[in-house]
């Protein structure tokens, strides 16, 4: 399994736990939270099939022609952002679905990577704090 496979199922893991643990929050705190799942469900599923597809047009576009990229990749990009738009009228127009809900599921792998980045960084961070013998932290007298 190649680092971008591996890279791609830790986020949709995480996106999963995310929105299930929402979701759960959500069945607790509120009287009939029926509209709010769906409105996760509805933006974490578009936003993880978006995610899977700007992977896959990226990888594409290594292998392409020089020329043909950058026509390529602007084509899937606006049509990534189609498909939010038409998420978000949908969201927006139908009272089934939440559209606060709808837009943090558009947001949960954007908040999982941002999060785990920060999170890395942290724990780096800590890691790398070893006390070193030779420095002189405490002088004597």
């Amino acid at each position: 399994m190649s680092l971008i496979e591996n890279t791609q199922k830790k986020i949709f893991k995480r996106v999963i736990i995310l929105a299930l643990l929402v979701i759960g929050i959500l069945f607790l705190t509120l009287p009939n939270p029926k509209k709010y799942v769906y409105g996760i469900i509805f933006g974490a599923t578009i936003n993880l099939l978006n995610f899977r597809l700007m992977s896959i047009t990226l990888s594409k576009s290594v292998n392409m022609p020089q020329h043909k990229i950058m026509p390529y990749v602007m084509a899937n990009y606006f049509s990534r952002y189609i498909i939010y738009g038409v998420v978000l009228a949908v969201a927006a127009m139908a009272d089934y679905i939440s559209l606060l809900t709808a837009i943090l599921g558009i947001f949960m792998v954007k908040i999982i990577i941002i999060s785990d980045t920060f999170y890395d960084t942290i724990f780096k961070r800590n890691k790398n704090k070893s006390i070193d013998p030779t420095s002189s932290n405490s002088k004597s007298k």
